[in-house]
């Protein structure tokens, strides 16, 4: 599995760059701020971007995706319940961060739920809709043609921790029945969050605080 992590914007938020070796096709999670070294490293490797998947509509996951959306077309994937976050982005946020980023018209992306799969030259994607960080919070299971996978968990799950839920559609209970979705993976299952260090189910179940019991 070919992937590579960027810490992007005011909160180095976590964006990761996947790609096919044979059709050096490539697409991108969360563009979270400024991505010029994401697009050197396009340009340096011959790799032609073909989609985005956003894992929420917060400001820290969305702020450079006009730099990039020239690139992939409508091919921009977001959880159907916070459509309007990438229509309408907080100016709440953007003041907070001191960032600005104007909306998407609603042709330029695609809306998805849980259960959808994403098929992409070498991969499949499968979208878990982990609503509590927001309304539309949604993790990405990616499998490739070896059948490796990652969880892209965005803000639901990190190291030793969670999402905060004190923000516009945060929900602590919403958050805690998608812990335990998350939960029926298999431990050894690595996980790559929205921010800090990569991490496993195993890890989690074992360490984390807020891991359901």
């Amino acid at each position: 599995m070919n992937y590579k992590r960027f810490s992007l914007g005011a909160l180095w938020t976590n964006g990761y760059l996947f790609w096919d070796d044979e059709t050096k096709e490539a697409f991108f999670v969360d563009p979270g701020g400024n991505t010029k070294h994401v697009r050197k490293f396009l340009n340096d490797n011959e790799l032609k971007l073909k989609m985005i998947l956003l894992t929420h509509g917060h400001i820290d996951h969305i702020a450079g995706i006009h730099e990039l959306v020239n690139l992939v077309g409508n091919n921009i994937f977001i959880g159907s319940k916070d459509a309007n976050s990438l229509s309408n982005p907080s100016r709440e946020l953007q003041d907070l961060l001191g960032v600005n980023c104007s909306g998407l018209e609603s042709s330029h992306f695609q809306e998805v739920d849980d259960g959808r799969v994403i098929d992409f030259p070498g991969y499949k994607i499968k979208v878990f809709e982990t609503p509590g960080h927001t309304q539309g919070s949604v993790c990405y299971l990616i499998t490739d043609k070896d059948n490796h996978s990652v969880l892209i968990s965005g803000d639901t799950l990190f190291a030793q921790s969670v999402g905060r839920t004190d923000l516009e559609g945060g929900d602590d209970l919403q958050l805690e029945a998608s812990l335990r979705k998350i939960a029926e993976f298999h431990d050894s299952l690595h996980v790559l969050p929205g921010h800090g260090p990569d991490t496993s189910i195993g890890e989690e179940r074992e360490l984390n605080p807020y891991w359901p019991r």
